[in-house]
């Protein structure tokens, strides 16, 4: 087959690669050159990079309808879309002659939208996978062509799930690629109870010890790979970069503020500090380890360098912002 491929990021490579491995891919449409680092000099997209290696054609429109007639020249029988972060119009998604198949990475119709892998560890699911559907004119909302499933492990992070989630999708975009060549093609409705997944916001990464530990955990680990979360001090912003619940049935005193035994521990109050588990905070139910942290335009450090940096010891509270 002949297939465009659309895609941005370092995740959607491994799907370039696949569909190069076996069809003809005339072009690569990927997002322009964006200015990065400290001199702001233009880098390309992780896509336009393999699409050079690959000795693919490269397109870089600002919207998806400016290489119209350049897709519509190329005739091909596929489109292959990978986290390419725009909206398509029905001109361009008639533009080929089977399609656009999009690889999202949630089972729809659940977490449609920018941020699925967050949003599913973020909400605590314990199963996601990789879906392959055919885009139409709403927001993730195509029928589907094929799913495949993965577990989340308690402790997985977004950049661990992801790596899970290419390879699994990737296997599954191989077969997909045959069934299609050979017209197997299908286009089920999507079923189900839909979620949406939006772009995370820098409010959706702040921190509150309020919450339940497990929801505090899950924040955690759903943020690492971006946007991260983050406490607020009077001495500055500091992300959080690894965090564990606590297992229950340990026996500790209640600690209010001073370190005073007896009367109900408020959330946020420092429990306990351990070098190699980090410190320990009551939280609006449960507790959480904070296990290493990362100040403001410093490195990571161990969570407990942190808090002995600030002079704080068991039973007094963390004042943030």
């Amino acid at each position: 087959m002949k297939i465009i491929f659309w895609g941005t990021p370092g995740e959607a490579v491994p799907f370039l690669e696949i569909c190069a491995r076996s069809h003809d891919v005339p072009a690569a449409v990927t997002r322009p050159d964006r200015p990065s680092g400290r001199g702001l000099a233009f880098q390309p997209s992780p896509v336009k990079t393999a699409a050079g290696r690959l000795q693919i054609s490269v397109l870089q429109p600002d919207r998806p309808g400016d290489a119209l007639q350049r897709l519509r020249d190329l005739q091909a029988d596929l489109a292959v879309v990978v986290a390419y972060g725009k909206i398509f119009k029905p001109d361009v998604l008639a533009s080929t002659r089977l399609g656009f198949l999009n690889v999202h990475f949630s089972l729809l119709p659940k977490y449609r939208g920018a941020a699925p892998i967050e949003w599913s560890l973020m909400r605590g699911e314990k199963r996601t996978g990789t879906t392959l559907f055919w885009l139409d004119a709403g927001m993730d909302t195509g029928p589907v062509q094929s799913r495949c499933e993965v577990e989340i492990g308690p402790d997985e992070d977004s950049a661990g799930l992801a790596e899970k989630l290419v390879r699994s999708g990737t296997a599954a975009l191989e077969k997909v690629l045959a069934d299609v060549a050979a017209g197997a093609i299908r286009r089920e409705p999507q079923a189900g109870e839909p979620s949406l997944a939006p772009k995370l916001t820098r409010e959706d990464a702040r921190l509150d010890f309020g919450r339940a530990a497990f929801e505090i955990h899950n924040r955690v680990r759903g943020l690492i790979g971006g946007l991260r979360a983050f406490l607020k001090f009077p001495q500055g912003t500091v992300a959080i970069l690894k965090t564990r619940v606590e297992e229950t049935g340990r026996e500790e005193p209640h600690l209010a503020r001073g370190g005073n035994p007896g009367s109900q521990t408020p959330p946020g109050t420092l429990v306990r500090v351990e070098r190699e588990r980090g410190i320990l905070v009551q939280c609006g139910s449960g507790r959480l380890w904070v296990v290493e942290v990362q100040p403001e335009g410093k490195k990571r450090i161990p969570a407990a360098d942190f808090v002995n940096g600030l002079r704080l010891r068991p039973g007094d509270l963390f004042h943030v912002a």
